[in-house]
């Protein structure tokens, strides 16, 4: 072939080379915009879909608030919301379980015995000022107190059990007799009332061991705790469980992933139903729209108060260099929900932006992840309390310091993954007794909270 051949045969090629290149600036962008864009959907795909069902169950709720459904039609409506919350409810024992055992067990004591400790001390102090922080908030602001009816159902509440008696069925609850048992049920003292005979007919309340069905969830938290310490005191002995709970934690963890998934389809249901039981719409928007501002001036109290003020008390130095440091794994947790699949950023921001000892980041921030949650342990307090208030149940001061030691507890169980919060919500729900299905109205608002 001649050379005006091989240019003839090459020109076709340049011409649409050069064409590419001589495309205009303002269509590539326009590519580049579009490519973005999909890599924004693809990244926050939950988040827009969980935002698409509370904007559907709302508005499907209100449009069948016309058709004056009976009970039992509400309760077929509502089927697929129950059936996402038996799912949570499901992975509540595993997850707690698997997470805690694996994050301890991984812990060296001999190498970490000094650390380790402070480590520990720290986050559990962490955790209690923050569910303190959403306790103060919620018995000050009240965002479930609006006027209402009292509830007929509020007496028996209230006439239950000693605040006393309250507090020592938590310790007992901390040591099962029977651990198969604590899967399922859970120390609760019952108060009887014996009549004397004759006319006076006086009362007396008598306190009686009972049991009331539900996970006993501070009881496995111990043993997980002291089982988790005993395992990654046995060195290699302890290794092959050690692997099993750790590929335990990782599949529940996958798991979790895909049901909530489905909590879209759920939250639609949920929200509908509730929407068409209540009595005025405007007075339910005004209840969350306070929840809402009250956790959220928690968050910004703890994070911007409370955290930086232990920083500088610590170390005396500066906590804006510090948050400069992490902000890009500030922003990795903002957009995925998620502390572990935060873990790598977090990683790379203390090592390489701060330069912080590894071995001393390789053992505090897994640990973390898994067990200090913080803003868990306050927002499950506020709404544990905003739920009793639109319930018209008031909690006395040892109720508080109850609810309190199970937030910090169901916190430290949570898993570090997206709406693993609602998992750990239910059990904070069955724990102080109050009503689980009114954990729709908070679904509303959980995307962002």
């Amino acid at each position: 072939m001649s050379e005006v051949e091989l240019v003839e045969v090459a020109k076709p090629e340049d011409n649409e080379k050069n064409e590419r290149c001589s495309q205009p600036s303002g269509e590539r962008g326009l590519i580049r915009n579009r490519f973005n864009i999909l890599i924004f959907l693809k990244r926050n795909a939950f988040v827009i879909l969980t935002m698409a069902a509370v904007a559907i169950g709302i508005g499907l709720g209100f449009a069948l608030r016309y058709v004056n459904m009976s009970e039992r039609q509400i309760i077929y409506l509502t089927f697929p919301g129950e059936m996402l919350l038996r799912i949570l409810q499901m992975t509540v024992l595993p997850l707690v379980v698997s997470s805690l055992i694996a994050g301890i067990s991984n812990v060296d004591r001999k190498d970490f015995g000094k650390i380790g400790l402070r480590t520990f001390v720290y986050y559990l102090v962490t955790t209690v000022i923050a569910a303190f922080t959403g306790i103060f908030l919620a018995v000050l602001i009240k965002p479930g107190k609006s006027p209402r009816s009292t509830s007929e159902s509020s007496p028996t509440k209230k006439q239950a059990v000693q605040s006393v008696d309250a507090f020592l069925d938590l310790i007992r609850n901390m040591f099962p007799s029977n651990l198969v048992e604590a899967c399922f049920r859970k120390y609760l003292t019952v108060n009887l009332s014996s009549n004397s005979s004759g006319a006076t007919n006086i009362s007396t309340n008598t306190p009686t061991a009972g049991t009331s069905d539900g996970i006993n969830v501070v009881g496995l938290l111990v043993f997980s705790v002291a089982f988790g310490l005993i395992l990654s005191s046995m060195g290699s002995e302890g290794k092959p469980l050690r692997d099993l709970f750790n590929c335990m934690n990782k599949a529940i963890m996958r798991l979790v992933s895909i049901a909530v998934w489905y909590s879209p389809v759920g939250i639609i249901f949920l929200l509908a139903g509730q929407v068409v039981k209540m009595t005025d719409a405007a007075e339910i928007g005004r209840d969350v729209g306070m929840y809402t501002l009250t956790v959220i001036t928690g968050l910004i109290i703890h994070g911007c108060v409370t955290l930086p003020l232990i920083y500088v008390i610590v170390t005396r130095k500066n906590p804006l260099r510090f948050g400069g440091g992490i902000l890009q794994a500030l922003s990795t947790a903002f957009g995925t929900s998620s502390s572990s699949a935060t873990l790598p950023v977090t990683f790379r921001c203390m090592e390489e932006n701060l330069q912080m000892d590894k071995q001393v980041t390789r053992f505090m921030l897994p640990v973390g992840a898994t067990m200090n949650m913080d803003g868990a342990a306050l927002y499950e307090a506020v709404a544990a309390l905003f739920i009793a208030q639109i319930n018209d149940m008031d909690f006395n001061f040892g109720q508080i310091i109850v609810l309190s030691l199970v937030v910090t507890a169901a916190s430290t169980g949570a898993a570090g993954i997206p709406q693993a919060g609602m998992v750990s919500m239910l059990i904070v729900l069955t724990s102080t007794g109050l009503p689980t299905e009114d954990i729709s109205l908070l679904l509303m608002v959980d995307w962002i909270l």
